[in-house]
C-alpha cells in the first residue's frame, strides 16, 4: 500500500488512502465517523475543545494513566481533577465518578467532561460511566489510545463515549508511525473537529479563517501504512493474547504476583501485560524491574499516578488513594507478539527467582 501511495503522488495530509483508512476504521469499529489526525494527544485536544471545554472548566481524569489526557485539558486552560482507581482493574472507579458528579450537581459545579482511559488495553466500566455522564449531561471522552481491538459487551473500545480517541503511536498494536483518530457517531461533532484539524480553513477561494485551528490531519502515506496494519490486526491481537496466556501460566504459582483484572464482558487486546508485585514487600517491584533490566530485558514501571506528578501536585484528587499505593508496585512486561515461549519463560524465571 505504501508503494501505491507513493506512486499516486499523494504525500500531503490529503489523499485516497486517508479517506480509505478513515472509512475502513469506521467499518471495523461499527461507527459512522472517524477522523484521522496527527496523534492521539491531538485527538484528545480536539475532543475536549469540541465538547466545549474552556479556561476554568474542570475535567475528571483517571489517576492511573499516561499524562496525555491531563495535558490535553491543560492546553485549553481547564483543570484536571484526578479520580482514583478500582483496586482490581486499576481503571477509573465508575462509582467514584458517579458520586462526584452527584456532589457537584448539588452545588452547581459539574465538570465539563470526564475522560475515561482504557488502561493497558482493558476498559473501565464504560457503561456505568456513560450512564452517569448522560444523567448530568456531562461529556464522556473515551481515551482508547491503548485499546484498539478491545471489546466490551461486544462493542469496540473507543465507541462508548460521546467521543472516542485512538492512538497509532509506534508502540501501539496498530501504528502509522505516529497518529491517532477521533471516533464518534455525531456528525456535527466530527465536522467541527475536521474543520479545526485543518487549520480551521473554511471553503473559499482564498484563505478564510473564522476560528483558531490546528495542523492536525494525518498524512496520506501514514494512512496507507495504517490500512496495511488494520488488515493484519487480528493476527497481532492473537499473538498478544498468546503472550499474555503464557505469562499467566508461568506465574500462576507466584502468590506475590497479581495480574490486572478485567471488568465483566471485556475482551482485552493485551496491549501491555502488566503485573503487580505484592505491595507488602516494599521495594520488591523495583528489585524485579532492575533485575530484568540487568538481564537486558526492557521492562517498565507502571504509569506514575497523575497526583504524584509534580506538574499536577495542586490538582484536586478524588478517592482513598488506591492508585498511590498500587501503581508503584506495577511492572509492564515485554508484550510484543514476536516473543517466543522461551523468551517468556526466561522473563518469568527471573521474576520468580527475584521474589522467591
Amino acid at each position: 500500500m505504501l508503494d501505491q501511495a507513493f506512486a499516486s503522488g499523494w504525500i500531503a495530509p490529503a489523499g485516497p488512502d486517508l479517506d480509505a483508512f478513515e472509512a475502513e476504521l469506521a467499518l471495523k469499529l461499527s461507527v459512522p465517523h472517524v477522523l484521522a489526525v496527527a496523534s492521539g494527544t491531538a485527538a484528545l485536544h480536539l475532543a475536549l475543545r469540541i465538547v466545549g471545554v474552556s479556561p476554568g472548566d474542570d475535567v475528571l481524569i483517571s489517576a492511573h494513566t499516561f499524562a496525555a489526557p491531563a495535558f490535553a485539558a491543560c492546553y485549553l486552560g481547564a483543570r484536571p481533577c484526578i479520580v482514583d482507581i478500582d483496586p482490581a482493574t486499576w481503571q477509573i472507579d465508575a462509582g467514584l465518578v458517579a458520586e462526584e458528579l452527584d456532589r457537584r450537581a448539588r452545588r452547581g459545579a459539574l465538570p465539563k467532561a470526564v475522560i475515561a482511559v482504557d488502561l493497558y488495553g482493558s476498559t473501565p466500566d464504560l457503561v456505568a460511566l456513560r450512564n452517569a455522564c448522560d444523567q448530568y449531561e456531562v461529556a464522556l471522552v473515551e481515551d482508547a489510545a491503548e485499546a484498539i481491538g478491545t471489546r466490551l459487551c461486544g462493542q469496540y473500545a473507543g465507541t462508548f463515549g460521546h467521543l472516542g480517541v485512538l492512538s497509532f503511536n509506534g508502540n501501539k498494536l496498530l501504528t502509522t508511525g505516529g497518529g491517532g483518530a477521533l471516533v464518534t457517531d455525531d456528525p456535527v461533532l466530527v465536522e467541527r473537529a475536521r474543520v479545526l484539524a485543518n487549520q480551521a480553513r473554511l471553503p473559499s477561494l482564498d484563505y478564510l479563517h473564522e476560528d483558531v485551528g490546528y495542523n492536525y490531519r494525518l498524512g496520506n502515506l501514514a494512512a496507507a501504512l495504517g490500512r496495511g496494519q488494520l488488515a493484519t490486526l487480528p493476527t497481532r491481537l492473537a499473538n498478544r493474547a498468546r503472550v499474555h496466556r503464557r505469562y499467566r501460566d508461568r506465574l500462576a504459582s507466584e502468590p506475590a504476583i497479581a495480574f490486572q483484572t478485567t471488568v465483566p464482558d471485556c475482551v482485552t487486546n493485551h496491549w501491555l501485560t502488566t503485573v503487580k508485585v505484592n505491595e507488602t514487600a516494599t521495594g520488591e517491584a523495583t528489585a524485579v524491574l532492575m533485575k530484568l533490566r540487568e538481564s537486558g530485558i526492557e521492562a517498565r514501571p507502571g504509569f506514575r499516578p497523575l497526583q504524584l506528578q509534580p506538574v499536577f501536585a495542586s490538582s484536586p484528587f478524588i478517592g482513598p488513594g488506591i492508585s498511590t499505593r498500587i501503581a508503584p508496585q506495577c511492572i509492564s512486561l515485554p508484550s510484543g507478539g514476536r516473543l517466543t515461549d522461551d523468551d517468556i519463560d526466561e522473563i518469568a524465571g527471573i521474576i520468580s527467582s527475584t521474589i522467591g
